[in-house]
């Protein structure tokens, strides 16, 4: 992808060690104050992430010292109200795109991750945060609310209570906070964080193509009655069964016992 003038920039790139997993990068010097340009790029990668039939893991990441200082608020003070809703229903957009892509998603934040860059981050399926991370969603202090689903993954992934306290107060978080709160999964040395990411990354690229629709298992019927979510299940085990990797893995077991099977990711 290339850079606008003001060098803002998102890329998605192969890892050299293995083009299963990709890097999303971020990329707007100082703070990665996303902009509209970097709204619609997310957009467009996420897209490009739900039709990939080689990316199997992602890791996002931003600067050694912000991961993403939330949305630009300049570009953002004019708009009317109309434009604001067609633009900010294009970043909540992308950002459900990230969640629900059928790769495993690992977020790596070093430094401040505030509003859409904490939004960005609560899409992934997992968070490694360096120990000088700083998180939360201010929104309210600007007089608006979170709108890029902020209100509803952090409620899920840390409960209601948490959700209310961050949200309605707006205040922003260490990260030992943040891992006591759940909010992030992983602490590590800031200097770790974008190495740890990609090692654990790595384990989901090159795992069975189980881990998609486990991923989509419990995703999708987090919401749905359980009988309709158990019904998702019996589907989703029935295309694991007739997969390459559910009968390779399988016959490995009879024949060389638990973990030895090299899963083809189809």
């Amino acid at each position: 992808m290339t850079s606008n003038p003001d060098s803002a920039e998102i890329t998605l790139e192969n890892h050299p060690d293995d083009n299963r997993l990709a890097v999303l990068r971020l990329h707007r010097p100082p703070v990665n104050a996303l902009n509209q340009h970097m709204w619609d790029q997310v957009a467009d990668i996420a897209a490009a992430l739900h039709k990939s039939t080689t990316i199997r893991a992602v890791v996002i990441t931003g600067g050694a010292r912000h991961f993403a200082a939330g949305a630009d608020i300049k570009e953002m003070v004019d708009l009317s109200p109309a434009d604001f809703d067609r633009r900010n229903r294009v970043l909540q957009h992308a950002f459900h795109l990230i969640a629900t892509a059928p790769q495993i998603v690992v977020a790596a934040i070093n430094g401040v991750a505030l509003g859409g860059g904490f939004e960005l981050a609560l899409a992934a399926d997992f968070r490694i945060a360096g120990r000088s991370a700083v998180l939360g969603l201010p929104e309210v202090t600007l007089g608006i609310i979170p709108g890029s689903g902020g209100t509803q993954r952090l409620s899920r992934i840390a409960g209601i209570a948490t959700a209310k306290d961050l949200i309605l107060s707006g205040r922003r978080i260490l990260a030992d906070e943040a891992l006591r709160l759940g909010t992030v999964d992983q602490l590590v040395d800031d200097a770790d964080v974008f190495d740890t990411a990609v090692e654990k990354a790595l384990t989901f690229a090159r795992g069975p193509l189980a881990l998609r629709y486990a991923k989509q298992a419990i995703d999708s019927g987090f919401d749905l009655p359980i009988d309709s979510a158990l019904a998702l299940e019996a589907d989703l085990i029935t295309r694991c069964f007739a997969s390459d990797d559910g009968r390779l893995g399988l016959r490995s077991f009879l024949d060389d016992g638990p973990g030895k099977a090299a899963f083809r990711g189809r």
